[in-house]
């Protein structure tokens, strides 16, 4: 059941940019619980998805299953990206505008 939620998402979120997008699958490829301790800040030029999380315990967590969410999270929005970066709260967080996305992508 839970792949047909994820396929049938995957179709929903077409029209959408593909920062929307990956932010949209993030709770399907996470899971309730984990993806309440993270929250997706941008997608950079690098196509680098940057996700901001609770504290250092949960970035243990995130980076455990970074592989594994990585192909989920791209299989879930059709979005191709490169990785995926974690950051504690209260880390400085850089501008998601500089420098520009290209717009091929």
């Amino acid at each position: 059941m839970r792949d047909l939620l994820r396929g049938s998402l995957a179709r929903s979120l077409r029209d959408l940019s593909p920062e929307d997008r990956l932010a949209a699958a993030w709770p399907v490829a996470c899971g309730s619980a984990l993806a309440g301790r993270g929250e997706v800040l941008h997608l950079d030029a690098e196509d680098v998805l940057h996700v901001r999380v609770a504290g250092p315990e949960w970035l243990r967590q995130f980076v455990a299953v970074r592989s594994q969410l990585t192909a989920d999270l791209a299989r879930i929005s059709g979005v191709r990206f490169s990785g995926i970066h974690f950051e504690e709260k209260g880390s400085p967080r850089p501008n998601p505008n500089w420098p520009p996305r290209n717009p091929q992508n």
